[in-house]
């Protein structure tokens, strides 16, 4: 299945500006505001109570001050979870970020859920080597296509490693902003739901790889809703499908990022899913990610 009910999120106890991110993450933008914990915070707890008044399970796991991990609110970077009961833990580019992979986790998640295998890709790390989970890569689950777009975070080997123990095929491209600057991370330009896809295809230079990703999209049944450079630099790409406990599909997305779709685009989603969104402003500017990013989503069978 391409979504779930249920979903992991982690709390913040200090979240700020990461200034070992901010070289390659042009989303990100540290702000003057004196209380950036304390806004981030209600932004979360407020974006919990969202989810879950929409019928979402949510996981919440508080962080902890020690190791010192700013960008914990992030949980889909270094882990993912699949409907076998295999774990992956992934390798993170920031030495501040690696903190963030916790056993604690994986043990209070093994109570409700089966974890039968994990494999732990961040020896990569060793080598200098990067995949951030489902950051770098855009899953199609019930096809088995890794869609990634490549950069300093999203290391082809790895990617490939992935796909390899996992069953998936990847397609790995390049995608720049309007700057002609690498995106950092595949899940700001590309979205994939069960029956659609949204993408910003301007942000993919090279013609070839631009078809190559249109038509696999096409070819596993997808509408595609394409976005344009102001729109991703919203967040309008950075958005996940997920399922309430009655089974109905949600698109889960930023309040910045609903306020700039068009007309149409709202209409054409509105097929598949129903639209939910919350104010996540302080969350974005600081840690240059939004509402996809801070779900992990939990596809392991129940106990």
């Amino acid at each position: 299945m391409q979504t779930t009910n249920h979903i992991l999120m982690i709390r913040p106890v200090d979240f700020k500006f990461n200034e070992q991110t901010a070289a390659n993450n042009k989303f990100q933008q540290a702000s003057e505001q004196s209380d950036v914990q304390k806004q981030a915070l209600n932004e979360f707890d407020g974006f919990v109570n969202m989810l879950r008044s929409n019928g979402v399970d949510v996981t919440v796991i508080d962080d902890t001050l020690e190791p010192a991990t700013p960008d914990s609110i992030f949980p889909n970077n270094w882990i993912s979870f699949h409907e076998d009961g295999s774990v992956y833990l992934y390798p993170m580019f920031s030495a501040n970020r690696r903190g963030e992979r916790r056993k604690d986790i994986l043990e209070q998640l093994g109570q409700q859920f089966e974890l039968n295998h994990v494999s732990d890709l961040s020896f990569f790390e060793q080598q200098v080597l990067f995949l951030e989970g489902t950051g770098s890569m855009v899953l199609d689950r019930e096809n088995k296509i890794a869609y990634a777009c490549l950069s300093v975070r999203t290391d082809e080997e790895v990617l490939n490693n992935f796909c390899m123990l996992a069953g998936y095929k990847p397609i790995s491209f390049q995608a720049i902003d309007e700057t002609r600057f690498p995106i950092y991370h595949t899940n700001v330009m590309m979205c994939i739901g069960d029956q659609f896809a949204v993408v910003c295809f301007d942000s993919i230079p090279d013609l070839k790889e631009k078809e190559l990703v249109r038509q696999s999209l096409i070819g596993s049944g997808k509408e595609i809703v394409e976005i344009n450079f102001n729109q991703m630099n919203h967040f309008a790409g950075n958005m996940l499908q997920v399922k309430n406990n009655k089974g109905e599909s949600l698109l889960v997305m930023s309040e910045q990022a609903y306020k700039v779709l068009n007309v149409d685009q709202v209409s054409t989603l509105e097929k598949y899913a129903k639209l939910i969104y919350a104010p996540l402003y302080t969350i974005e500017q600081n840690g240059g990610g939004s509402a996809r990013c801070m779900l992990a989503e939990v596809h392991l069978p129940l106990k």
